[in-house]
């Protein structure tokens, strides 16, 4: 592989990112899989609160080991007047800051995204919070379950007596790939323009829009898009069907081209093509219950492999309702190859690749950082000298690992 073709995209840019959780880590994360310079600002001592979430990966967080690989810690108190100094010289030298602190913190410490570029024309800033600035709730601290819960996503998942949260922080997520993108898209603003950009990314205004869909049935049928378990308010057969096995399986028909080969095919019923009931698919989610008790026998006759051999074999989108452990012998991520390790403080762990994929680009999979592991080193080449970095440690501004006995 020649030099240009071992780069990554973003080789080069530097990212300060004053980050906590998992929202805006997550952001930066994806800048520093694709070759961002990431220096991660930290409590000193303790670090990212996110850090004690659990201790299931060996004692470490398993949030925090998915969404802060590839990144230089350092350990500062900027609310002190040298901390702040160190951190205004990073600034001064860097092409993205992403900052999610507390609300109004970053704002009252002159370090959201319009005062940074107001001082720094090139720089990009991205604000990343929970309800946005201005309106009633730009004060409220806001986690992933609030937030969820204010944008309807919990009312819309389970079922219409038992709603649920979704498994994964998706409010977090969402709010974090949106930074992800605007930021490249800034960045890709000032190779045209020259000039920086401010930004702003609320976990709301994500969740809000991947509600898209529940808010178009709501506001235009007039009827609340209830949870539907595992099946879809518009769709039938959309579902999951207990297997002989005691497996669950889903298979998900879309149009009904697709529900002519699964009842000529699969159900072996050539008659439901033409039944009014059944025949369309606003008819068919009119019938669902019909629908169901029309699939469930068959499907409740054979083990899962059976049913996924004879959806298959008929081209029926279809799957296994798999559990964690299950994707972690996934065959499909295995034949590709979609597993490596990072290193971190406990040692090499097994992790997934990130998603993008193209031939000359070979993600970093550096390692998770220890608490302010990198904190001499930053301020080395910040024209510290090694005794003003011990008075610093000294005095607390900075903290570096604790050196094991």
């Amino acid at each position: 592989m020649s030099a240009s073709e071992s780069r990554l995209p973003l080789d080069g840019v530097r990212v300060v990112a004053l980050e906590q959780a998992v929202s805006a880590p997550f952001a930066t994360r994806q800048l520093a899989d694709l070759g961002a310079r990431v220096v991660k600002v930290e409590r000193v001592g303790e670090g990212d609160f996110a850090r004690y979430y659990d201790a299931e990966v060996r004692g470490m967080a398993s949030h925090f080991v998915w969404v802060n690989r590839n990144k230089e810690s350092l350990a500062l108190d900027f609310k002190t007047a040298e901390g702040r100094a160190i951190l205004d010289e990073l600034i001064a030298g860097a092409d993205v800051v992403v900052q999610n602190l507390a609300p109004g913190t970053a704002e009252s410490m002159g370090l959201d995204a319009a005062q940074l570029v107001a001082r720094h024309p090139r720089l990009i800033a991205c604000d990343v919070s929970g309800f946005g600035s201005g309106g009633p709730y730009d004060r409220r601290r806001a986690y992933d379950l609030v937030v969820q819960a204010e944008a309807g996503s919990i009312a819309t998942t389970g079922w219409p007596d038992r709603p649920a949260k979704p498994g994964i922080a998706i409010a977090d997520l969402a709010a974090g790939l949106y930074a992800f993108s605007s930021v490249l898209a800034a960045l890709y603003e000032r190779e045209h323009t020259g000039r920086g950009r401010a930004l702003s990314v609320s976990m709301l205004d994500a969740i809000a829009e991947l509600m898209g869909y529940s808010i178009n049935f709501t506001q235009f049928s007039g009827r609340r898009h209830e949870p539907n378990g595992i099946s879809h308010p518009s769709l039938s057969p959309y579902e999951s069907f207990d297997t002989a096995d005691g497996r669950k399986l889903v298979l998900a028909v879309q149009n009904d081209r697709e529900w002519a080969r699964l009842a000529t095919e699969v159900l072996r019923r050539p008659d439901l093509v033409g039944d009014r009931r059944f025949a369309t698919g606003p008819a068919r989610t009119e019938h669902r219950a019909e629908v169901t008790a029309v699939c469930a026998p068959v499907f409740g006759a054979w083990s899962l492999e059976e049913a996924i051999a004879a959806l298959d074999s008929a081209d029926i989108a279809c799957g296994r309702v798999n559990y964690p452990e299950d994707v972690l012998d996934h065959p499909q991520l295995a034949a590709r190859q979609r597993w490596t390790e990072v290193d971190s403080p406990v040692g090499a762990l097994r992790t997934l690749l990130p998603p993008p994929v193209s031939d000359g680009w070979a993600p970093r999979m550096d390692a998770v950082p220890a608490v302010g592991e990198h904190t001499r080193a930053i301020l080395a080449e910040l024209g510290r000298a090694r005794t003003d970095v011990d008075r610093l440690v000294a005095a607390g501004i900075v903290s570096e690992p604790q050196k094991e006995c």
